[in-house]
C-alpha cells in the first residue's frame, strides 16, 4: 500500500464527474488500499479517488471512533445515494482537498446508498449521523461537488478568495 499525494482545490480533477468502474480487478483493489492508507496518513475519515487525482467512482471511509474495538473500513465502488430522508441535519465539515477550512453543511439526516463491494457484490448501506454526512460528502466528490458548494455564497467566495491568494503566493515563492 502506498500513500498517494492529495489533489488540492483548485485542481480540475476535483470538479470533474468521475467515471464509473466497469471491472473490479487488482488495479482497483490496489487503488482502494492506497486510498485507505492515504486517508489514515492524512488523518481523514473518508477519501474519494478524485482527491488523489484519479477520476474513478471509488470511495473509502472509516467513521469509527476511538472507542470502537476494530475500525469499520468501507470500500465502495460506484456508490450512489438511492434515497434520502426529508429530515435535514447540520454538521461541520472539512475536506482533505481544502485543508484548513471548515463549514457547517446541511444534508439529509439519513441516506441509503447502493454500491458494489470489492468482491463484485451489490450492497446497500443505511447511514445516519456522521456516517451519513461522510458518505454524502465523498459521493459529492465523485460528482465534482465540494463541501464549500453547500455553504452560503458569501462563505464559499471568502474561502475561494483565500485559496486563490494562497495559491498565487505559493507559486511566487
Amino acid at each position: 500500500m502506498t500513500v498517494r499525494a492529495l489533489s488540492l482545490l483548485p485542481e480540475t480533477v476535483l470538479r470533474d464527474v468521475a467515471a464509473p468502474v466497469s471491472e473490479i480487478n487488482d488495479e482497483v483493489i490496489s487503488l482502494l488500499d492506497d486510498m485507505v492508507e492515504t486517508m489514515y496518513a492524512e488523518a481523514g475519515i473518508g477519501l474519494a479517488a478524485p482527491q488523489i487525482g484519479v477520476s474513478r467512482r471509488l470511495i473509502v471511509m472509516d467513521c469509527s471512533d476511538d472507542e470502537d474495538e476494530e475500525p469499520v473500513i468501507w470500500k465502495m465502488i460506484n456508490p450512489e445515494v438511492t434515497s434520502a430522508s426529508e429530515e435535514m441535519a447540520k454538521m461541520e465539515e472539512g475536506c482533505l482537498s481544502i485543508p484548513g477550512y471548515r463549514g457547517e453543511v446541511r444534508r439529509p439526516a439519513e441516506v441509503e446508498v447502493a454500491y458494489t463491494d470489492i468482491n463484485g457484490e451489490a450492497q446497500t448501506m443505511r447511514a445516519t449521523g456522521l456516517l451519513a454526512a461522510c458518505v454524502q460528502h465523498e459521493i459529492d466528490h465523485l460528482n465534482g461537488v465540494m463541501f464549500i458548494d453547500h455553504l452560503s455564497r458569501l462563505k464559499r467566495d471568502m474561502i475561494l478568495r483565500k485559496i486563490s491568494k494562497d495559491s498565487r503566493y505559493s507559486k511566487q515563492s
